[in-house]
C-alpha cells in the first residue's frame, strides 16, 4: 500500500519505523532536510522536501497514486490543509490527520467532509483518556481495552511484597481467586511468553487478560489496597492537563496544576475555574513540599522535558505517593525506564500510533482485520481483537488440537455476552470475538495469519 506521512516528529517519526517494517511503500515529507535524510538512511523509503499543504509538494510525493496520507506536523492547520489539498487531488485518497486544539473538536467533526478527512487523531486527548483510567485502579500501570470494555489487558508489577513473587502460574489461582491469563512477562528488558511451569520474580512485569468486572478482586485479593483518588498534583500545563483536569472536574477530584509559564497560568485559571493553578517550578522541590505533594493521592508529570518527568516522579514515588503517571515523548530506550522503575508510562505517541496502525491494517483487509490492536510489553508484543467470520479456518476445533504461530496465544473468546479465558478444551465458532497475544513482527494482519 502507497502511504504519504506529512512530518516528521515524534509520532510521525514511529509511524515510520512501525509501516515501514510492515512493507509498506511509503513517502516521508517534512521541511527539515536533515531529518529527511536521517530517515531516508534507516528506512527505505522515498523523501520529499518541502511544504506538505503545498499542491506542488504534494504532487511530486506522488498523492494521485497514494492509497493514505497522514498528516502528523506540529501544526493542525497545515494538517487540515494537507488532507483538504491532497482529497482534491485524489478523491480516493484516504486521510488521517492530527488536531489538537481543542477549539477545533466539534467544528472537525461538523466539517469532516470539507476537509476531506477519513480520520481525526489527538495524542493528547487520548493520554489524558489513558490517564484518567488509571486514576480509577491505582494498582495497575496500564489498562488495554476491549470489546468496548469488557475484557482488558492491565500491566502489575512484581514486587518484594507480592503474593505472586516466587509462585509459578499454575498455583496463581488459590491467590487471585478469579480467571484471569498471564498472557506476557517482561523481565529484564525482555518479553517472554510464560506456560504454567514459569515462575514469577521480583521486578518482573506481568501482563494479565481479565474481565473488566472482576479487576477490584483481583486487586483485593492480590492485596493491593487501593483508594479512592481525591486530590491530584499535575506537573506542566499544557494540552493533555487541560484535557485531563477537564475529565477529572466532573468526578469532584480537588486538582492542582504547576505550571512555569505566567500567561499560560492566567489562560488556564480562565478556562478551568475548579483547578487550583500554581505558577512554579514543578522540578523545586521546596515548591513541590509546600502544595503538600506527600499528601495528594497521585501525581502526574507531564512537563514538556522527558527527564524532568522522570525525576519529579521518581521524587514523588519515594515521598510515597500512592499513584505517580508519567507522560514521555520519547520512550525508544525502553531499558532506560525499566531500570528506573517508573510506575505508569503513558506515551502519547504510542496511543495515536496504535491508532493509526490500526487503520491501515483494516485498510490492507477490509474483511477480517483487527477490532483492536494494542502494543504491550513495552512495544516487544502486540494484543489484538478478531472477529471470526465464515473464512475463518478452525471454528469448533478444540485450542489444544490447533497448530498456532510460534509465540501467538490465544487469551480471550466471547460469544455474545458470555466471556472466556479460554483453555486447550476451548473453541471458537462464526460471530465469536477472539483475542490473541502475539510477538512483534508475527505479521499477524487477519485471524487466519495465526495459524502455522
Amino acid at each position: 500500500m502507497k502511504i504519504i506521512i506529512a512530518g516528521n516528529g515524534k509520532v510521525g517519526a514511529a509511524l515510520t519505523r512501525q509501516l515501514s517494517s510492515e512493507g509498506d511503500d511509503l513517502t516521508l515529507i517534512d521541511s527539515n532536510l536533515e531529518v529527511l535524510e536521517s530517515s531516508e538512511e534507516r528506512y527505505d523509503i522515498m523523501v520529499v522536501q518541502g511544504n506538505c499543504a503545498s499542491m506542488k509538494v504534494l504532487q511530486q510525493a506522488g498523492v494521485e497514486d497514494a492509497d493514505l496520507l497522514i498528516a502528523m506536523t506540529g501544526a493542525d492547520e497545515t494538517n487540515l490543509l494537507c488532507c483538504m489539498t491532497a482529497h482534491g487531488l485524489n478523491k480516493k485518497l484516504h486521510t488521517i490527520a492530527r488536531v489538537c486544539n481543542p477549539e477545533y473538536t466539534d467544528q472537525i467533526y461538523a466539517m469532516r467532509e470539507m476537509f476531506g478527512l477519513s480520520m481525526a487523531v489527538n495524542p493528547e486527548r487520548q493520554a489524558a483518556v489513558e490517564i484518567e483510567r488509571l486514576l480509577k485502579y491505582p494498582g495497575f500501570l496500564k489498562r488495554d481495552t476491549f470489546t468496548k470494555g469488557r475484557v482488558e489487558i492491565v500491566e502489575l508489577r512484581i514486587d518484594s511484597r507480592s503474593k505472586l513473587c516466587n509462585v509459578a502460574l499454575n498455583d496463581m489461582y488459590g491467590i487471585v481467586k478469579c480467571k484471569i491469563l498471564v498472557c506476557a512477562v517482561l523481565r529484564e528488558g525482555k518479553a517472554v511468553a510464560p506456560d504454567g511451569n514459569f515462575v514469577l520474580r521480583e521486578g518482573d512485569r506481568i501482563f494479565v487478560t481479565a474481565f473488566t468486572n472482576i479487576l477490584t478482586t483481583l486487586l483485593k485479593n492480590l492485596g493491593i489496597i487501593t483508594h479512592r483518588t481525591k486530590r491530584v498534583i499535575i506537573c506542566g500545563g499544557g494540552r493533555i492537563s487541560y484535557y485531563l483536569a477537564k475529565q477529572l472536574e466532573s468526578s469532584g477530584i480537588g486538582i492542582q496544576i504547576i505550571e512555569k509559564d505566567s500567561g499560560r497560568c492566567r489562560q488556564l485559571a480562565t478556562i478551568l475555574p475548579a483547578a487550583n493553578i500554581i505558577q512554579g517550578d514543578a522540578s523545586s522541590q521546596f515548591l513541590l513540599e509546600g502544595e503538600g505533594i506527600s499528601g495528594c493521592d497521585a501525581l502526574v508529570t507531564m512537563t514538556g522535558l522527558d527527564e524532568q518527568n522522570m525525576i519529579i516522579s521518581l521524587y514523588g514515588m519515594n515521598c510515597g505517593i500512592p499513584q505517580v503517571i508519567t507522560k514521555l515523548g520519547h520512550i525508544e530506550n525502553m531499558n532506560i525506564l525499566g531500570s528506573l522503575s517508573l510506575d505508569s508510562v503513558v506515551s502519547p505517541k504510542e496511543l495515536c500510533c496504535n491508532t493509526i496502525v490500526q487503520y491501515v491494517r483494516a485498510m490492507k483487509n477490509q474483511t477480517g482485520a483487527a477490532l483492536t490492536v494494542h502494543t504491550i510489553a513495552d512495544g516487544q508484543a502486540e494484543a489484538m481483537e478478531f472477529l471470526v467470520d465464515g473464512k475463518t479456518k478452525n471454528c469448533g476445533l478444540p485450542l489444544k488440537e490447533l497448530k498456532l504461530k510460534r509465540g501467538v496465544l490465544v487469551v480471550c473468546i466471547a460469544r455474545g455476552s458470555r466471556m472466556e479465558i479460554p483453555n486447550g478444551d476451548s473453541c471458537f465458532r462464526e460471530g465469536d470475538i477472539v483475542y490473541i497475544v502475539t510477538s512483534k513482527g508475527k505479521g499477524i494482519y487477519q485471524l487466519n495469519d495465526i495459524f502455522e
